[in-house]
């Protein structure tokens, strides 16, 4: 079966959100809880955000596999700057997370694959994508963030050149699906 990949359009957004929602390990579905409306479904709320255009978390930063039509994966990622004016984070899941940051980097804040996609080599081909995009950006290296909990995902980026250069603690809440520590990642261009 032939995979394609492709810039994400605004009808994938729900399928985004759905992608998130795995790979984010539940963080995903705490931002969302944070401002949804009364009884508004999480995955809604999802959508809605990479429906948007002109923000960082859009669909405008992913990138698509689609196989016979359906997206069977997808990577998300973004320009990561130092923002001198950025206020501290007071909400104390996420405060853990706040110098998590490598800044002049492209950030991976989600590479997620439906069960039955993985290990076919397309977390691989994302990024490719993503040094790319790197480079054409002048950017010095990819950065994300991985949870301890998910010793298979570790082993991949380490295999792409990936090294852990600083760990927090989860701040353990409802909807997080891992405890423990996350990692920040970082892999050099070139």
């Amino acid at each position: 079966m032939t995979v394609f990949m492709r810039p994400a359009r605004r009808s994938d957004a729900r399928e985004i959100a759905r992608l998130f929602q795995i790979s984010s390990e539940g963080c995903a579905d705490y931002i969302w809880s944070l401002i949804a409306e009364p009884g508004q479904p999480l995955l809604d709320v999802g959508e809605m955000r990479y429906a948007r255009e002109g923000v960082i978390f859009s669909y405008e930063n992913c990138q698509i596999a689609e196989a016979e039509g359906q997206v069977i994966g997808m990577m998300h990622c973004f320009e990561m700057r130092h923002d001198p004016e950025a206020q501290p984070e007071t909400d104390a899941v996420l405060a853990p997370y706040a110098d998590m940051e490598i800044p002049d980097t492209l950030y991976i804040s989600s590479l997620a694959l439906h069960e039955g996609w993985r290990n076919r080599g397309l977390g691989q081909q994302f990024l490719q994508h993503a040094h790319a995009r790197c480079g054409e950006l002048g950017l010095k290296g990819l950065s994300l963030i991985d949870y301890e909990a998910n010793s298979g995902a570790r082993r991949f980026y380490e295999r792409h050149g990936f090294e852990i250069v600083k760990t927090c603690q989860i701040t353990p809440h409802p909807l997080i699906r891992v405890t423990g520590q996350a990692h920040l990642m970082y892999c050099p261009q070139g």
